[in-house]
């Protein structure tokens, strides 16, 4: 580590201004939002080289992932995407302007809407994937295979921890 990384320069400035109080926990918090926003950036050139944006791929990656017929109901595709139904209307409307996705009302219940990958949509995703986890993997080679390992151990740990919340 860093002996003096811009978060140590933070933290030193706070032991200044405010002896009173212990900034510590911005030694891990702080480094980690500044990883997750580098890590954001080197994440979403892969998905521009497709003409994605991040919520675009995850939308894709999503309908993907369900396996044939590569489809969603609108509703749980809002869920599996975080995102409002209304910011998913928006999401959907661009993609199937571009021909990669279609809705369709599904037979017997005509209030739910299906979204699925067209063939084109299945194709972009198939390469924007394969680039993406290419990417990933470089991303996490940096740190070596025990250093990942560690941090996939104590992020998933964490995650429990705060979603029990």
């Amino acid at each position: 580590m860093d002996a003096e990384d811009h978060v140590s320069a933070i933290q030193a400035d706070w032991r200044r201004e405010r002896p009173d109080l212990d900034p510590s926990p911005q030694g891990v918090i702080g480094r980690l939002h500044r990883v997750a926003l580098a890590l954001t950036d080197r994440l979403v050139e892969v998905y521009a080289r497709f003409d994605l944006t991040e919520p675009e791929f995850d939308l894709l990656a999503t309908l993907r992932r369900a396996g044939a017929p590569y489809e969603r109901p609108a509703g749980e595709l809002a869920a599996h995407t975080m995102v409002t139904t209304g910011g998913l209307t928006k999401r959907v409307d661009r993609l199937a302007a571009r021909g990669l996705v279609d809705r369709r009302i599904e037979p017997g219940d005509g209030r739910r809407r299906m979204v699925r990958l067209t063939p084109e949509g299945l194709a972009l995703i198939d390469d924007a994937i394969t680039q993406h986890l290419a990417n990933e993997h470089r991303l996490l080679d940096e740190l070596g295979a025990d250093d990942a390992r560690a941090l996939e151990l104590i992020l998933t740990r964490w995650l429990r921890i705060l979603d029990a919340d």
